[in-house]
């Protein structure tokens, strides 16, 4: 089969890393092209097709769309990437469309995605069948949630022949954070986390590195790939310079791609022979791995990939909306995540806060996290109907 991706990220590239695995999942039996339109982003997409649309991201107030290119007006690259998208299609001929987050979310592009949508519909684009692909947890909407729901229910039920929710509906179910489930024909399959893999556990390589005898704990703390978080990595140096004196370790920081340079010359200059700094990896799921804790924000990623090392975790969730901290609520009386309230980043707190968490042994979980695999199984089941 012929399978179409698309996946827009407009901030951080948690989304584009979920959607990734699930590419490759299907990549191993059919033919993928994975449609992306936001900020470039260093990935690895062996094996998969890659469409890349005309740039638009958020502005730094995260209120209106712009282009990623400057100089670039926002219409004249909105009709840029419509056409493309038609073409494709027109060319293409996909067996399966899938839209990562909408109707859920991504409303700003409902320029692009509903022409395509009722194109095939109503036969002037090639028949496919079309797939949302949406995480466990929605961003609430402030205000006209009714609306909202109404016109996501609408959608669903008039264009969509299948919902993949990647979650466990034994943690978390999609009714948390949408209410009108009842009024969904489509199908919905759960498919289980959408987690990171990797290869087998590169412990020793990673503790050689940084030269760490087997009595040194090593704690990871990092903010994912998004731009916020720079006061938790603040906040866990400056407890560091506080830790017990008989306590070793070694701090591993990551500022993430999309973080402001001025936080990781801030951290730089604090660096030492035991507290490291860096922007990003692109093997953070090994130094989970190699780690005693990790420190982090509570975005879908971070969390799963606490949850495939099955390392104790103190988590800190973006306060500007509910998303995080239901997660890392749903995950604290079943794993060893905990979660960190902005009054716990003071130095004290947080510094008797981590010392009790390298006390933690690492455990396994019975969470099912092979939501790609899962995606790309119930992907084939549908199509044999």
């Amino acid at each position: 089969m012929r399978i179409s991706y698309y996946c827009q990220h407009v901030l951080g590239i948690g989304h584009l890393h979920r959607s990734l695995e699930i590419c490759r999942a299907i990549a191993g039996e059919h033919e993928v092209t994975l449609i992306l339109g936001g900020p470039k982003a260093h990935i690895d997409t062996e094996g998969i097709k890659v469409l890349r649309l005309p740039g638009l991201q958020m502005d730094q107030n995260f209120q209106n769309m712009v282009p990623c290119e400057a100089g670039h007006q926002l219409e004249d690259v909105k009709q840029e990437r419509k056409e493309l998208l038609i073409s494709h299609f027109i060319h293409y001929k996909p067996n399966v469309f899938i839209t990562e987050l909408y109707p859920f979310g991504r409303k700003a592009f409902r320029f692009e995605l509903d022409p395509v949508l009722s194109g095939i519909q109503n036969g002037s684009l090639p028949s496919c069948q079309c797939y949302c692909s949406v995480r466990d947890i929605l961003v609430e909407k402030e205000s006209g949630k009714e609306k909202f729901e109404r016109r996501v229910v609408e959608t669903l039920n008039k264009y969509f022949t299948g919902i993949l929710v990647h979650s466990d509906p034994s943690v978390i179910t999609l009714n948390t954070t949408f209410s009108k489930i009842a009024d969904i024909t489509t199908p919905i399959c759960y498919t289980g986390f959408v987690s990171q893999a990797h290869s087998s556990p590169a412990i020793n390589r990673i503790r050689q590195k940084l030269k760490l005898t087997a009595d040194t704990q090593l704690i990871v703390a990092s903010i994912g790939g998004g731009n916020v978080g720079g006061q938790l990595l603040q906040a866990v140096l400056k407890a560091s310079l506080l830790f017990s004196s008989d306590l070793k370790f070694h701090l591993q920081l990551f500022c993430g791609p999309y973080s402001d340079r001025s936080l990781y010359k801030k951290l730089l200059v604090q660096s030492s022979d035991i507290i490291s700094v860096d922007i990003f990896s692109n093997h953070f799921p090994e130094w989970l791995d190699a780690a005693d804790l990790s420190i982090s924000m509570g975005g879908y990623n971070s969390c799963m990939n606490v949850l495939r090392a099955g390392v104790p975790a103190l988590i800190y969730p973006f306060a500007q909306n509910r998303e995080q901290k239901l997660r890392v609520q749903a995950f604290e009386q079943i794993s060893g995540i905990r979660l960190i309230t902005e009054n716990e980043l003071s130095p004290e707190i947080l510094k008797e806060k981590i010392e009790s968490m390298l006390r933690y042994q690492p455990t396994s979980t019975e969470i099912n996290l092979d939501g790609a695999r899962r995606t790309a199984e119930q992907i084939n089941l549908w199509q044999e109907k």
